[in-house]
């Protein structure tokens, strides 16, 4: 896979997730929106489709790199004036979404071919006559070739540009045309100033604001931004989905997304860098149970964790495991003080950590609320050497960080490895600052899986997973609510019921951070959370959601 976008320096993804109306686990009753019916100009019959495309296309990720070559294939195709038709399209739709009887627009065109496609979008919607406000930042006698031209044909048909933004004006939309995909360096000084101004207007006027490709000032691999950034609640995405959109910054910077290929079928002429998670990407693992089974049928898995003042998490990723449909659940908790019992969920079974191992396990977790003893340290070592697939996260990562000798034991291993690191722990397994991870999640995931021989989750806003050759995926769903103790081992708990149901490794751990995410978004559209939503209101949460899968599953 490529690793283009990873050498630059450099996201739950709750507004991306497409809910299902089914019922899920409430804690308390969700209070309904009554909302009134306003009517709007019917500026279109119907809103455009830039989503009109293949599911694989919309899914497939391209790195800065990549989009360059695919502009050069398809350089025949008049981009720009497929561009600048898809973003008026849409902008339209937005308008129609609009209070005002004459909408207006504030385009924000920059000194590149981004700009040029906001001219060309301009020029249209003044040929639909919808008033434009436009303003240019740069010099027109150094635009690129097409974007003088997209200019020259704002400015023949009566068009007119204005050198700074208007102060006595308010508009029902603003396009972000200022800086495209090719920005890889912080907006500063008057560009900065722009971005600024921008994103006040948007918020003065309670206005959308538009960003065409990807907001300006957003690393389009990274998803990092280190200045000024638009706020964007709508980004069109020219040709295929791009890395920095759906994780890190992006998340926050880009509101609803949509992908227009502009007719170039990228996916046909050159393969993807990465791609998004969806319920699609691991499927084919969803298998209703047969009436003829039984406990032994769902393996049995075990959790290594738990020291003094730390066995709720060892806890919490059991009774996920269990919930998630694991045959048999092993708890071994450092804590010789803690009782040999979870009144909580008495089905699971509770022992000495080293008991653990002599039970015939199908999949292994070690780390939840593990301290940093030696006694964690050598249990460590018998969780590496175990043959089974095994979970490491959080202090079992912390261990494996500063030991070599586990390094080169985990190393050893026939059967798979999986890491759940956050970003400090991946900052930590990489002998690097948090900062330098958030810079380039996905070369930083690639790099621990290479590194380990492992597959690696590195959780964050967008999750990035990638396996040990390299190749990545982003998880979208997911919101703020999980921004809290314990979702870790809830994830792992769920990983681990599905490495023990069988699940190959890949398809279990997309399975498994797909469904944290959904889980989490299903109760905060129910109305528990994200504020306060607790760890262990997601696992109900999360079973109502797999069932529902499941049951979609028999029906195909």
């Amino acid at each position: 896979m490529c690793r283009r976008c990873l050498a630059l320096p450099t996201t739950g993804d709750s507004h991306l997730s497409q809910t299902s109306h089914f019922p899920v686990y409430q804690p308390a009753q969700a209070e309904e929106n009554g909302g009134q019916t306003h009517s709007r100009p019917a500026i279109m019959e119907q809103p455009p489709s830039p989503l009109a495309l293949p599911e694989e296309s919309r899914l497939a990720l391209y790195c800065r790199n990549s989009l360059r070559r695919l502009e050069s294939i398809h350089a025949k195709k008049a981009l720009m004036q497929r561009a600048g038709a898809a973003a008026a399209a849409w902008a339209e739709a937005l308008l129609g979404e609009a209070k005002s009887a004459s909408p207006s627009v504030l385009v924000l065109a920059g000194p590149g071919n981004n700009g040029g496609d906001a001219l060309t979008m301009a020029t249209l919607l003044r040929q639909r006559q919808i008033t434009v406000i436009t303003v240019f930042f740069g010099q027109i006698a150094t635009l690129p070739k097409d974007a003088a031209q997209a200019c020259q044909q704002f400015l023949a048909e009566g068009g007119q540009i204005l050198p700074e933004m208007p102060s006595d004006t308010r508009c029902d939309l603003i396009v972000d045309g200022l800086f495209g995909i090719g920005l890889t360096h912080p907006l500063e000084g008057e560009a900065a100033r722009q971005v600024e101004a921008a994103n006040r207007l948007a918020r003065e006027w309670d206005c959308p604001l538009l960003a065409l490709d990807c907001p300006s000032g957003l690393n389009v691999d990274t998803g990092f931004c280190q200045g000024a950034v638009i706020h964007a609640t709508h980004t069109l995405s020219f040709i295929a989905g791009k890395p920095g959109l759906y994780t890190a910054d992006g998340v926050d910077c880009c509101g609803e997304i949509r992908v227009d290929d502009l007719g170039t079928s990228p996916d046909a002429a050159l393969s993807p860098d990465g791609g998004r998670i969806t319920l699609d990407t691991f499927a084919h693992c969803l298998q209703p149970r047969k009436r003829n089974s039984h406990k032994g049928t769902y393996g049995s898995v075990g959790v290594i964790g738990g020291a003094h003042s730390m066995t709720g998490a060892a806890l919490l990723a059991g009774r996920a495991a269990l919930k998630l449909g694991a045959g048999c659940v092993f708890i071994g908790l450092l804590d010789t003080q803690a009782p040999s019992v979870d009144f909580v969920q008495p089905e699971i079974m509770i022992r000495k950590p080293e008991s653990v191992f002599d039970a015939i396990l199908s999949a292994l977790a070690c780390g939840p609320g593990m301290g940093r003893s030696d006694h964690a340290a050598e249990l460590l070592e018998l969780a590496i050497a175990y043959p089974a697939p095994l979970i490491l996260d959080a202090d079992a990562l912390n261990l494996l960080a500063f030991d070599d000798n586990l390094q080169t034991a985990l190393l050893g291993r026939d059967a798979a490895t999986l890491l759940t690191p956050h970003p400090a722990e991946a900052a930590r397994l990489l002998d690097l600052q948090t900062v330098d991870i958030q810079q380039s999640r996905i070369h930083m995931a690639q790099e621990l899986a290479r590194r380990h021989r492992a597959w690696v989750v590195l959780k964050g806003s967008g999750s990035v997973i990638s396996d040990p050759d390299g190749k990545w995926w982003i998880n979208t769903t997911g919101n703020p609510g999980l921004s809290g103790p314990g979702f870790g081992d809830i994830l792992s708990g769920i990983l681990l019921a599905l490495l023990g149901q069988g699940w190959p490794p890949g398809a279990a751990l997309q399975a498994a951070a797909h469904l944290h995410g959904q889980a989490a978004d299903d109760l905060v559209a129910a109305g528990i959370g994200p504020v306060g939503l607790c760890a262990g209101e997601l696992i109900d949460a999360t079973r109502a959601r797999f069932n529902h899968w499941l049951r979609e599953a028999g029906d195909r």
